[in-house]
């Protein structure tokens, strides 16, 4: 696919973490770290099975600040350590396929995170609201690997 038909598919997501590359990898994949940060600002996580492995399930329920529960599967499909995560997001609300690179800069780990949806009407009614939620996503990764210094 061209640059031109991704963008209509494609939600990326930038921002450079104050930690060596080593512990922001981990915190992506070490599923305790994981459950502390994932999601939306005012979401908690219950990981129920986290087989880091291709193939391997990534099975959990985020807590919505309103009570809500939201069950989501996802399969590791590329694990290259500490520099790229890819994995299929499979339910509860949305497919699509995270692909993770975690570059060594000066100062930290810059994350380039992109998340590719099947079609563009799947993803224009949620775009807006996946960009924010990653920015609150990553400002809790930040402030977890703050906390562990």
């Amino acid at each position: 696919m061209n640059t031109m038909d991704m963008e209509g598919l494609e939600v990326h997501s930038t921002r450079t973490i104050k930690a060596p590359r080593e512990r922001v990898f981990a915190a992506w994949t070490d599923p305790d770290q994981l459950a502390r940060w994932w999601g939306p600002k005012g979401f908690t996580n219950t990981i129920h099975r986290f087989e880091l492995k291709p193939e391997g399930i990534w099975d959990f329920t985020m807590h919505g600040p309103n009570g809500q529960d939201f069950h989501n599967t996802c399969v590791f499909k590329r694990i290259e350590a500490p520099d790229y995560l890819e994995f299929d997001h499979l339910k509860e609300m949305h497919f699509y396929k995270a692909m993770v690179r975690f570059i060594e800069v000066k100062g930290g780990t810059r994350i380039d995170w992109a998340m590719r949806f099947d079609t563009v009407e799947e993803l224009a009614p949620i775009r807006n609201f996946i960009a924010r939620a990653n920015e609150e996503n990553m400002a809790k990764l930040q402030a977890l690997l703050d906390d562990q210094r």
